[in-house]
């Protein structure tokens, strides 16, 4: 691969290699006024992917695809300084779909070895790519989709088969838990004062994006009174985790089940990287009841067998169901004292 191919792939190690070959130290690139550009284009690829998601530019010369491999090390500086949860997510959700059109645009032989970089074991076979079907789990579990599921794909002895597009989004996966994991970098606080300007606008476009999904809280609903584990579920949702399909079901049916509206469920689930409103709309509607069925959320003995179960405390011992934790903390919290204003915001509304 060539410093091209190294703009559109920054996150490979090859690409890192060629970088550490150019002739110029670290400190250079954020301090000397040679390298502004490259420090503007790093500040818009992160507003881009708080945004509508990043769009690489076509480099037609050395120059430009040097300035746009070097602006990716400057946005993960960026994002490492702000060091905020949901940002991390979403940057590295950003950079890995703006892959993908790339990534189905190249030669079966170059996608090929595009997946050995991320250590997964691959084959073409009658043009379709096959991987090991350990590989697909580590890679597919976080994808909601019932066509995603290893019983819905075709296996022969171990080997899962798949389009090129479903090959390259199984990529784009693996790309994005690279990026992720490799945030935040541990940034000199020099490094960070010198960015300050360019901190400074994407703290306020987070700002911003943040504000699009708090919703006020309202009536009696309280958060305060939840079980542990739907406390946890709560949390990862509101910092952008990709919870597993059972978890999400658990969540979303407790939600409904204390009285939680539909528009601040989904609401609640916009913060996800992955987010797709229409989907996540039909499923919300399907568990509050649209096709006839009104679910209940799992019990205590479910949860743990879908391994949902976290923080488990004393008055979980006495109590078989999140709804009946939920009732009777609340009962115990109106008791002790007499109900009190909201004057905080939450991600959740009642009916």
């Amino acid at each position: 691969m060539d410093v091209f191919g190294f703009a559109q792939f920054p996150y490979v190690s090859s690409a890192l290699k060629y970088v550490e070959s150019l002739d110029f130290k670290l400190d250079e690139l954020f301090f000397d006024r040679a390298f502004a550009q490259v420090r503007e284009r790093g500040k818009e690829r992160v507003l881009s992917a708080i945004g509508e998601g990043i769009n690489r530019p076509v480099c037609t010369d050395r120059t430009g695809a040097e300035k746009e491999l070097l602006s990716y090390p400057v946005a993960r500086i960026l994002v490492s300084c702000i060091n905020d949860g949901y940002l991390i997510k979403k940057y590295a959700h950003a950079e890995a779909e703006s892959s993908y059109e790339a990534l189905r645009n190249l030669p079966e032989k170059e996608l090929k070895e595009f997946a050995e970089e991320f250590k997964i074991m691959n084959e073409i076979r009658e043009r379709e790519f096959v991987i090991h079907f350990t590989d697909y789990i580590r890679h597919a579990s976080v994808f909601h989709d019932p066509q995603w599921k290893l019983i819905n794909r075709k296996m022969n002895h171990g080997w899962v088969h798949l389009s090129r597009e479903k090959f390259s989004r199984i990529l784009e996966e693996a790309i994005r838990k690279r990026i992720e994991s490799g945030m935040p970098l541990d940034v000199p606080p020099e490094i960070c004062a010198a960015l300050e300007e360019q901190l400074r606008e994407i703290r306020d476009a987070l700002s911003a994006r943040k504000s699009e999904f708090s919703i006020e809280m309202s009536g009696e609903i309280m958060p305060d009174c939840f079980p542990p584990c739907m406390a946890h579920a709560l949390s990862g949702a509101q910092s952008g985790v990709n919870l597993s399909h059972s978890m999400r079901f658990a969540l979303t049916s407790f939600l409904l089940n204390i009285g939680m509206n539909v528009e601040g469920i989904i609401g609640l689930f916009r913060v996800s990287p992955d987010f797709d409103e229409e989907r996540t709309r039909y499923q919300v509607l399907h568990i509050h009841g649209a096709t006839g069925t009104v679910y209940k959320s799992p019990s205590c003995d479910t949860m743990v067998t879908y391994g949902n179960c976290y923080g488990k405390e004393a008055l979980c011992e006495r109590i078989s169901h999140p709804l009946g934790y939920y009732g009777r903390k609340s009962w115990l919290l109106k008791k002790s004292k007499p109900p009190k204003e909201s004057t905080g915001k939450t991600y959740i509304q009642k009916e």
